[in-house]
């Protein structure tokens, strides 16, 4: 990698795009698209730019280098045209004893955050789905766990139910009454509080086996789920750190090997 050659890193995630412009190893600045068609994408590979992205990439060459890590392979696919893209997939990862499944936005998380931060490490994905991830002093994978995020257990409860309303994350401003008097508060209430519980007891496990590790949480739902922690459970928050680049962190680490 050229220390001060330009590039965009790109995360394919489940519902949206991440961007990520660096110049060398160091991150300028972040953005999200909604996907892109295949038009577009060819219009981005002639050198052609999109409202949605900062003004600063009007002025730096282009097409620059692109370099992608996705979980959403028929988005991959759409990709392969642009002139100059790298793909990076879990076998570029140097973290120890993977498995075949495991998801490059999670290993690339979690390598960012022990690269950064330092190993053993713990990172917390708020997003779609909320997962644990956790490395340990030999950056060696230790395991973790997949399960529903806030959004999609609400989203499941209003679909898959005839009388329960369908709720959305982002018009939830202030933590539920533990013990509700109305239906969409007792839904938040079950959903959250056991969320949270969830989360504590996989920190409160984790720190038992690696007392001074560190644990990171990202993702759409980061802030919300901190500022909950830190109302029920303020114990646990102490070391909590809040973190939106992890996986540019990782991309960049593994670009650098290149």
């Amino acid at each position: 990698m050229n220390i001060h050659k330009p590039w965009l890193a790109l995360e394919i995630g489940n519902s949206r795009l991440h961007w990520g412009l660096f110049v060398g190893e160091t991150l300028d600045c972040t953005w999200n698209t909604d996907y892109l068609p295949d038009s577009v994408i060819q219009q981005l590979g002639n050198g052609r730019t999109l409202d949605e992205f900062p003004a600063k990439i009007f002025t730096l060459p282009s097409p620059l280098p692109l370099v992608i890590a996705s979980v959403v392979p028929s988005q991959t696919a759409l990709w392969q045209s642009y002139p100059n893209v790298k793909v990076i997939t879990l076998e570029n990862v140097p973290l120890k004893n993977t498995y075949p499944t495991l998801g490059i936005d999670r290993a690339l998380a979690l390598w960012g955050a022990g690269i950064k931060l330092g190993f053993p490490i713990l990172v917390i994905d708020a997003g779609t789905a909320l997962t644990f991830t956790g490395a340990d002093s030999l950056q060696n994978l230790v395991g973790g766990a997949i399960l529903p995020g806030l959004g999609l257990q609400f989203a499941t409860l209003g679909q898959k139910t005839s009388q329960l309303p369908q709720l959305e994350t982002q018009n939830i401003i202030s933590l539920p009454s533990r013990f509700a008097l109305n239906t969409p508060e007792a839904i938040q209430s079950g959903v959250i509080y056991t969320l949270l519980a969830g989360v504590k007891d996989f920190m409160t496990a984790w720190r038992d086996l690696y007392p001074n590790s560190k644990v990171a949480i990202k993702g759409g739902d980061r802030t919300l789920l901190f500022n909950y922690l830190q109302t029920v459970y303020p114990e646990i928050t102490a070391r909590l750190i809040v973190e939106t680049n992890l996986i540019f962190w990782g991309i960049a680490k593994v670009y650098s090997l290149y």
